[in-house]
């Protein structure tokens, strides 16, 4: 393997104008600053500088194996970060991507890192594409001291409490809207907010309080799958079911029975894939809704620890520390059980005999996760 670190060891405080020299000649060596951070292009590399701190809207260490960049940012660093690794004869080596972080102690070099996901825009009436951000996974991961140092710690938030889990048993209505209510901030009013289901809609109870929870919170509608806006509710193609939600590619459904007599109080849900038979789920749809919402906030959290792999001692261990939501498994074709803490919420699902478990947990705030630290191996630990 080909030493492109000149020397510099990762995590270690470096001169910047040396830094520069891992693009090659500092000379030609082009500098683009955009935000938070700084991208020096040369010919034999690339170095990224990003600012210390921890935020949504800036580029800058976002966990032990992650470094986020965030544009826009012009052309050239998008044509050297997402299109000349590709456009570059395979037989050559990929030029390097050198990562470093400016703190109050000076430049901290990191090492080297790849490109794992990247994001671009269209700008109104233009056909170019700009730079909008990506995601670049360290080679060698940061220890718990380095990402401390690298990544101050952000102050401690007050986290969503567990009051909602007590009426799981008896009051689910209560127990959705306790939980959406604590998990999603109200969005301001919008020109046209979410319509709510009027009379002539004739809804189950739950679904209609949920739209009715929806119009100040329309996040929870899904990050992952979704509950179908009201405007996009149909019925399938024999016109006995309702279609209220759905993969969010459209492989699979969430239905109701839709008759003339009206709904029932708390229905059947059916999960129907494609051309196969639809399956109940195991719960009703006062259980489905509070599952689905569960579901899509792990999803869509911002701060994630997520295991792809895990045998059922693992999940043993994983889950001692946390509350289990008292719900039979969700979504029949992998089952899910759900496990909570304040301000965290996390899913295990059942991969099947050959693969074991995978599981998730999504938060509101890095704090939360930290308990998590360690009881197994994460691909992706936020924390």
């Amino acid at each position: 393997m080909i030493d492109h670190s000149h020397g510099m060891s990762p995590v270690s405080l470096v001169d910047e104008e040396r830094a520069y020299t891992l693009c090659g000649d500092v000379a030609a060596t082009e500098r683009f600053t955009f935000g938070s951070a700084t991208v020096g292009i040369g010919d034999t590399g690339t170095l990224i500088i990003v600012a210390a701190g921890d935020a949504f809207d800036r580029s800058c260490v976002w966990n032990a194996d992650e470094v986020r960049l965030i544009g826009p940012a012009p052309t050239p660093v998008r044509q050297r970060l997402l299109q000349e690794p590709w456009e570059r004869d395979t037989t050559e080596a990929k030029l390097p991507v050198h990562l470093a972080v400016r703190t109050s102690e000076g430049l901290v070099y990191l090492g080297t890192g790849s490109v794992t996901q990247a994001e671009t825009v269209v700008q109104p009436g233009r056909n170019e594409h700009v730079f909008s951000g990506c995601a670049l996974r360290l080679h060698s991961s940061l220890s718990q001291a380095d990402l401390d140092r690298v990544r101050p710690p952000l102050p401690p938030s007050d986290l969503p409490n567990l009051e909602w889990l007590r009426h799981v048993d008896d009051q689910r209505a209560t127990a959705l809207a306790q939980f959406v209510t604590g998990w999603y901030p109200p969005e301001a009013e919008t020109a046209a907010p979410p319509s709510v289901p009027g009379p002539s809609l004739d809804l189950p109870d739950g679904l209609r309080q949920f739209y009715r929870l929806a119009q100040h919170r329309p996040r929870c509608l899904g990050a992952q799958n979704r509950v179908l806006p009201l405007s996009k509710l149909h019925t399938d193609a024999t016109g006995e079911m309702l279609v209220f939600g759905e993969e969010n590619q459209g492989c699979f459904s969430w239905t109701l029975l839709w008759t003339l007599d009206g709904p029932e109080t708390d229905p059947t849900v059916w999960f129907s894939e494609e051309d196969e038979p639809a399956i109940a789920e195991e719960e009703p749809l006062s259980g489905f809704l509070i599952q689905f919402s569960l579901f899509e906030a792990s999803m869509g959290a911002d701060y994630v620890a997520l295991s792809w792999r895990l045998t059922a001692e693992q999940v043993g261990r994983l889950v001692e520390a946390l509350l289990p939501v008292p719900l039979r498994p969700f979504w029949s074709a992998a089952p899910t059980r759900f496990y909570v803490a304040p301000g965290l919420v996390l899913h295990v699902t059942d991969e099947g005999r050959d693969n074991g478990f995978s599981a998730r947990a999504g938060a509101t705030h890095r704090s939360a996760l930290i308990p998590l630290a360690g009881l197994v191996e994460w691909d992706r630990f936020d924390g």
